[in-house]
């Protein structure tokens, strides 16, 4: 498997830890060919959570959308609409909550203000 896929796939992993710690209710699409990785139910919403991987000593996100086929490489920026909050994991471990569909950017610098501080519910 390659070594971005697996990053992806670590993402996505805690993603679905942290918004369950969180009191969310966590759904996984059947498809690949979804825009997204998650629907995170909120209590307030359905959100559709795309996910991402940022690696060592980073702190800008890669937004472009990168398919390979028989000719070479499709590149696509994120198009209008097609998910509804970024969450983004940190080498380091720490997570980040983009409350917004990111559409048109090639990329996006990470900030202190889209850190995410996860408290989990009480039960």
């Amino acid at each position: 498997m390659r070594t971005t896929q697996r990053k992806g796939d670590i993402a996505v992993a805690q993603a679905v830890a942290t918004f369950t710690k969180m009191g969310c209710d966590v759904s996984i699409p059947f498809t690949e060919s979804a825009a997204y990785d998650l629907v995170v139910d909120d209590g307030q919403a359905l959100r559709r959570v795309q996910c991402k991987y940022c690696g060592e000593a980073r702190s800008q996100v890669d937004l472009r959308q990168i398919h390979s086929k028989s000719t070479g490489y499709i590149v696509r920026l994120v198009p209008e609409g097609a998910y509804d909050w970024l969450y983004v994991l940190g080498a380091d471990g720490s997570e980040y909550l983009i409350k917004e569909c990111l559409n048109g950017r090639r990329s996006i610098t990470l900030r202190a203000a889209y850190r995410l501080r996860v408290v989990a519910e009480s039960g």
